[in-house]
Protein backbone atom coordinates (compact mmCIF):
# COMPACT_ATOMS: atom_id res chain seq x y z
CA UNK A 1 0.00 0.00 0.00
CA UNK A 2 2.72 2.17 0.45
CA UNK A 3 4.25 2.05 -2.30
CA UNK A 4 1.22 2.51 -4.24
CA UNK A 5 0.68 5.75 -2.35
CA UNK A 6 4.43 6.86 -3.77
CA UNK A 7 3.80 5.83 -7.14
CA UNK A 8 0.25 7.65 -6.74
CA UNK A 9 2.07 11.13 -5.54
CA UNK A 10 4.98 10.60 -8.16
CA UNK A 11 2.55 9.89 -11.20
CA UNK A 12 0.20 13.18 -9.58
CA UNK A 13 3.50 15.31 -9.18
CA UNK A 14 4.59 14.74 -12.65
CA UNK A 15 1.05 15.07 -14.09
CA UNK A 16 1.41 18.58 -12.84
CA UNK A 17 5.03 18.89 -13.71
CA UNK A 18 3.87 18.35 -17.50
CA UNK A 19 0.42 20.27 -17.46
CA UNK A 20 2.43 23.15 -16.42
CA UNK A 21 5.41 22.46 -18.88
CA UNK A 22 2.46 22.79 -21.81
CA UNK A 23 1.17 25.81 -20.54
CA UNK A 24 3.16 27.65 -23.36
CA UNK A 25 1.18 26.08 -26.01
CA UNK A 26 -1.52 28.26 -25.47
CA UNK A 27 -0.17 31.21 -26.40
CA UNK A 28 3.04 29.68 -28.97
CA UNK A 29 2.35 32.32 -31.78
CA UNK A 30 3.50 35.95 -31.43
CA UNK A 31 3.99 38.83 -33.34
CA UNK A 32 6.87 41.53 -33.00
CA UNK A 33 6.88 45.36 -34.16
CA UNK A 34 10.75 47.09 -33.74
CA UNK A 35 12.77 50.01 -34.33
CA UNK A 36 16.59 50.57 -33.73
CA UNK A 37 19.82 50.92 -35.47
CA UNK A 38 21.71 50.02 -38.39
CA UNK A 39 25.46 49.94 -39.01
CA UNK A 40 27.96 48.36 -41.17
CA UNK A 41 31.80 47.21 -41.33
CA UNK A 42 33.69 46.89 -44.91
CA UNK A 43 36.33 48.90 -46.79
CA UNK A 44 34.78 52.17 -45.80
CA UNK A 45 36.06 52.06 -42.18
CA UNK A 46 36.76 54.86 -39.07
CA UNK A 47 39.43 53.64 -37.95
CA UNK A 48 42.36 55.84 -38.19
CA UNK A 49 44.69 53.26 -39.74
CA UNK A 50 44.88 51.36 -43.28
CA UNK A 51 43.24 47.84 -42.90
CA UNK A 52 41.98 48.03 -38.98
CA UNK A 53 39.36 45.46 -40.15
CA UNK A 54 36.02 43.94 -37.67
CA UNK A 55 34.64 46.39 -34.83
CA UNK A 56 37.72 48.11 -34.92
CA UNK A 57 36.20 49.94 -38.44
CA UNK A 58 32.56 51.36 -36.70
CA UNK A 59 32.16 54.59 -37.33
CA UNK A 60 29.20 55.35 -34.55
CA UNK A 61 28.54 58.21 -35.86
CA UNK A 62 27.28 56.73 -38.54
CA UNK A 63 25.23 54.57 -37.17
CA UNK A 64 21.21 55.05 -39.30
CA UNK A 65 17.43 53.48 -38.27
CA UNK A 66 16.31 50.44 -39.19
CA UNK A 67 12.34 49.48 -39.12
CA UNK A 68 11.07 45.86 -38.25
CA UNK A 69 8.09 43.53 -37.98
CA UNK A 70 8.06 39.55 -38.06
CA UNK A 71 6.20 36.60 -36.50
CA UNK A 72 7.38 34.02 -33.90
CA UNK A 73 6.24 30.41 -33.84
CA UNK A 74 7.03 28.51 -30.56
CA UNK A 75 8.31 24.87 -31.66
CA UNK A 76 8.85 23.46 -27.91
CA UNK A 77 9.33 25.62 -24.69
CA UNK A 78 13.02 26.53 -25.66
CA UNK A 79 12.86 26.65 -29.41
CA UNK A 80 11.30 28.99 -31.56
CA UNK A 81 11.35 30.08 -35.15
CA UNK A 82 11.26 34.05 -35.98
CA UNK A 83 10.39 35.58 -39.62
CA UNK A 84 10.40 38.57 -40.06
CA UNK A 85 11.26 42.07 -42.23
CA UNK A 86 13.38 44.68 -41.50
CA UNK A 87 14.23 47.97 -43.67
CA UNK A 88 16.81 49.71 -42.90
CA UNK A 89 20.04 52.17 -43.94
CA UNK A 90 23.67 51.72 -44.29
CA UNK A 91 26.32 54.56 -44.42
CA UNK A 92 30.12 54.79 -44.80
CA UNK A 93 32.74 57.90 -45.35
CA UNK A 94 36.36 58.32 -45.72
CA UNK A 95 36.30 61.57 -44.95
CA UNK A 96 35.48 60.41 -40.82
CA UNK A 97 38.58 59.03 -40.55
CA UNK A 98 42.23 60.72 -39.92
CA UNK A 99 43.99 58.01 -41.92
CA UNK A 100 46.01 59.64 -44.58
CA UNK A 101 45.17 57.10 -47.45
CA UNK A 102 41.72 56.62 -46.91
CA UNK A 103 41.07 60.25 -46.55
CA UNK A 104 42.63 61.02 -49.91
CA UNK A 105 41.20 58.22 -51.41
CA UNK A 106 37.45 60.43 -50.44
CA UNK A 107 35.00 57.42 -50.85
CA UNK A 108 31.60 57.49 -49.36
CA UNK A 109 28.04 55.80 -49.98
CA UNK A 110 24.84 55.07 -48.51
CA UNK A 111 22.86 51.93 -49.46
CA UNK A 112 19.12 50.98 -48.02
CA UNK A 113 18.67 47.41 -46.81
CA UNK A 114 15.88 45.28 -47.01
CA UNK A 115 15.86 41.94 -45.58
CA UNK A 116 13.52 39.01 -45.01
CA UNK A 117 14.96 37.01 -42.57
CA UNK A 118 13.99 33.46 -40.84
CA UNK A 119 16.10 32.44 -37.83
CA UNK A 120 16.17 30.05 -34.90
CA UNK A 121 15.90 30.65 -31.63
CA UNK A 122 16.96 28.75 -28.47
CA UNK A 123 16.49 29.95 -25.25
CA UNK A 124 19.06 29.65 -22.62
CA UNK A 125 17.00 31.24 -20.29
CA UNK A 126 13.19 30.70 -20.43
CA UNK A 127 10.35 32.79 -19.46
CA UNK A 128 7.92 30.98 -17.67
CA UNK A 129 4.09 31.98 -17.34
CA UNK A 130 3.24 32.70 -13.60
CA UNK A 131 -0.40 33.17 -12.09
CA UNK A 132 -2.87 34.79 -15.31
CA UNK A 133 -4.35 37.61 -12.52
CA UNK A 134 -1.94 39.74 -10.25
CA UNK A 135 -4.02 40.59 -7.29
CA UNK A 136 -2.43 42.88 -4.92
CA UNK A 137 -2.48 40.87 -1.16
CA UNK A 138 -2.68 37.47 -3.00
CA UNK A 139 0.40 35.39 -3.09
CA UNK A 140 0.51 33.12 -6.43
CA UNK A 141 2.91 31.43 -8.44
CA UNK A 142 5.16 34.42 -10.28
CA UNK A 143 6.70 33.90 -13.62
CA UNK A 144 9.81 33.97 -14.80
CA UNK A 145 10.18 37.73 -16.70
CA UNK A 146 13.15 37.27 -18.89
CA UNK A 147 14.03 35.08 -21.77
CA UNK A 148 17.48 34.85 -23.53
CA UNK A 149 18.04 33.70 -26.51
CA UNK A 150 20.61 33.26 -28.91
CA UNK A 151 20.15 32.90 -33.02
CA UNK A 152 20.97 31.95 -36.05
CA UNK A 153 19.40 31.77 -39.81
CA UNK A 154 19.40 33.03 -43.26
CA UNK A 155 18.71 35.88 -44.67
CA UNK A 156 17.67 37.52 -48.73
CA UNK A 157 18.67 41.06 -49.28
CA UNK A 158 18.44 44.06 -51.30
CA UNK A 159 21.23 46.41 -51.05
CA UNK A 160 21.69 49.58 -53.85
CA UNK A 161 24.81 51.64 -52.79
CA UNK A 162 24.96 55.33 -54.15
CA UNK A 163 27.18 58.12 -54.11
CA UNK A 164 26.46 61.50 -54.25
CA UNK A 165 27.87 63.89 -57.25
CA UNK A 166 27.04 67.62 -57.74
CA UNK A 167 24.43 67.52 -55.46
CA UNK A 168 22.39 63.82 -56.91
CA UNK A 169 22.27 60.59 -55.25
CA UNK A 170 24.01 58.13 -58.33
CA UNK A 171 23.71 54.02 -58.06
CA UNK A 172 26.91 52.80 -57.99
CA UNK A 173 26.43 49.45 -59.41
CA UNK A 174 25.50 50.15 -62.78
CA UNK A 175 28.55 52.74 -62.86
CA UNK A 176 30.85 49.80 -62.97
CA UNK A 177 33.56 52.08 -60.76
CA UNK A 178 36.05 49.07 -60.77
CA UNK A 179 35.45 47.98 -64.08
CA UNK A 180 33.17 45.12 -63.47
CA UNK A 181 32.23 42.97 -66.14
CA UNK A 182 35.28 43.79 -68.39
CA UNK A 183 37.14 41.25 -66.71
CA UNK A 184 36.57 37.61 -65.93
CA UNK A 185 37.90 37.95 -62.56
CA UNK A 186 35.45 40.50 -61.90
CA UNK A 187 32.33 40.22 -62.61
CA UNK A 188 29.39 42.70 -62.11
CA UNK A 189 27.91 41.95 -58.68
CA UNK A 190 24.56 41.49 -58.24
CA UNK A 191 22.00 43.80 -55.74
CA UNK A 192 20.43 40.98 -53.78
CA UNK A 193 22.47 39.01 -51.45
CA UNK A 194 22.10 36.13 -48.83
CA UNK A 195 23.31 36.97 -45.28
CA UNK A 196 23.75 34.46 -42.01
CA UNK A 197 22.06 36.63 -39.58
CA UNK A 198 23.84 35.78 -35.39
CA UNK A 199 22.94 37.32 -32.63
CA UNK A 200 21.47 37.31 -29.25
CA UNK A 201 18.16 38.70 -27.53
CA UNK A 202 17.27 39.07 -24.69
CA UNK A 203 13.05 39.58 -23.46
CA UNK A 204 11.44 40.79 -20.73
CA UNK A 205 7.58 39.81 -20.24
CA UNK A 206 5.58 42.71 -19.34
CA UNK A 207 2.40 40.34 -18.76
CA UNK A 208 1.06 36.57 -20.12
CA UNK A 209 0.90 38.17 -23.53
CA UNK A 210 2.78 41.38 -23.90
CA UNK A 211 6.74 41.47 -23.75
CA UNK A 212 9.72 43.94 -24.81
CA UNK A 213 12.61 42.50 -26.52
CA UNK A 214 16.43 44.04 -27.56
CA UNK A 215 18.29 41.64 -29.82
CA UNK A 216 21.72 42.42 -31.78
CA UNK A 217 22.39 40.44 -34.69
CA UNK A 218 25.44 40.81 -37.56
CA UNK A 219 25.28 39.72 -40.71
CA UNK A 220 27.43 37.67 -42.47
CA UNK A 221 26.92 38.51 -46.33
CA UNK A 222 28.85 37.12 -49.21
CA UNK A 223 29.90 39.92 -51.07
CA UNK A 224 32.16 42.71 -50.65
CA UNK A 225 30.34 45.24 -52.98
CA UNK A 226 27.51 46.74 -49.63
CA UNK A 227 30.10 50.08 -50.07
CA UNK A 228 30.67 49.49 -54.24
CA UNK A 229 34.68 49.24 -53.14
CA UNK A 230 36.62 45.69 -53.19
CA UNK A 231 39.63 45.29 -55.01
CA UNK A 232 41.91 47.67 -57.29
CA UNK A 233 41.50 50.92 -59.55
CA UNK A 234 39.99 50.52 -63.17
CA UNK A 235 41.38 51.95 -66.06
CA UNK A 236 39.37 54.49 -66.79
CA UNK A 237 38.73 53.22 -70.63
CA UNK A 238 37.31 49.82 -69.03
CA UNK A 239 34.91 51.88 -66.46
CA UNK A 240 33.63 54.04 -70.05
CA UNK A 241 33.16 50.64 -71.80
CA UNK A 242 31.39 49.26 -68.87
CA UNK A 243 29.27 51.83 -67.88
CA UNK A 244 25.67 52.47 -68.05
CA UNK A 245 25.27 55.91 -67.00
CA UNK A 246 26.94 59.26 -67.20
CA UNK A 247 30.51 58.41 -68.51
CA UNK A 248 31.63 61.38 -66.46
CA UNK A 249 29.77 60.77 -63.47
CA UNK A 250 31.14 57.46 -63.26
CA UNK A 251 34.59 58.02 -63.50
CA UNK A 252 34.41 61.32 -60.94
CA UNK A 253 32.74 58.52 -58.86
CA UNK A 254 35.10 55.85 -59.25
CA UNK A 255 38.24 58.33 -58.19
CA UNK A 256 36.85 60.90 -56.21
CA UNK A 257 40.67 61.98 -54.81
CA UNK A 258 42.06 65.75 -55.58
CA UNK A 259 44.44 64.55 -58.09
CA UNK A 260 47.48 65.40 -55.99
CA UNK A 261 49.28 62.32 -56.35
CA UNK A 262 48.29 60.31 -59.00
CA UNK A 263 50.15 57.59 -58.60
CA UNK A 264 47.99 56.68 -56.16
CA UNK A 265 44.68 56.10 -57.64
CA UNK A 266 46.05 54.92 -61.62
CA UNK A 267 44.70 51.58 -62.66
CA UNK A 268 45.82 48.71 -60.42
CA UNK A 269 46.16 50.37 -57.37
CA UNK A 270 44.44 49.38 -54.08
CA UNK A 271 41.26 50.65 -53.85
CA UNK A 272 39.84 48.01 -51.26
CA UNK A 273 40.16 44.88 -50.19
CA UNK A 274 39.05 41.59 -51.44
CA UNK A 275 39.49 39.44 -48.50
CA UNK A 276 37.02 40.72 -46.06
CA UNK A 277 33.30 40.57 -47.37
CA UNK A 278 31.07 43.49 -45.81
CA UNK A 279 29.03 43.12 -42.83
CA UNK A 280 25.87 44.48 -41.58
CA UNK A 281 24.47 44.84 -38.32
CA UNK A 282 20.93 45.09 -36.41
CA UNK A 283 20.40 46.62 -33.09
CA UNK A 284 16.30 46.60 -32.64
CA UNK A 285 14.23 46.82 -29.43
CA UNK A 286 10.51 45.25 -30.40
CA UNK A 287 7.27 45.00 -28.52
CA UNK A 288 5.45 41.64 -29.20
CA UNK A 289 1.97 40.15 -28.85
CA UNK A 290 1.52 36.32 -28.10
CA UNK A 291 -2.22 35.18 -29.08
CA UNK A 292 -3.63 31.69 -29.23
CA UNK A 293 -4.25 30.14 -32.58
CA UNK A 294 -7.79 31.59 -34.53
CA UNK A 295 -9.85 28.52 -34.72
CA UNK A 296 -11.60 28.41 -38.34
CA UNK A 297 -15.57 28.65 -37.60
CA UNK A 298 -17.30 25.73 -38.49
CA UNK A 299 -20.33 26.14 -40.78
CA UNK A 300 -23.65 24.81 -38.82
CA UNK A 301 -26.19 23.22 -40.70
CA UNK A 302 -30.30 23.25 -39.75
CA UNK A 303 -31.18 19.62 -38.28
CA UNK A 304 -34.52 19.29 -40.22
Amino acid sequence: MNKFIIVFIAFFMLSIFDADGQRWKRLRYEVCYGLGASNFLGDLGGADKIGAGGFQDLELSLTRYVLNVGGRYRLMSWLAMKGSLNIGMIKGDDKLTNEVSRQYRNLSFKSPIVELAAVVEVSVIQEKAGSRYRIKGVKGRRGLALNTFPYIGIAAFYFNPKAEYKGVWHALQPLTTEGQGQFETRKKYSRFQIAIPIGIGFKYALDRRWSISLDYGIRKTFTDYLDDVSMTYADSADIIRGTMGDRNTALALADPSDGTEPGKTKAGQQRGNPNNNDTYMFAIVSLNYKFRKIKKLRRSRPKF
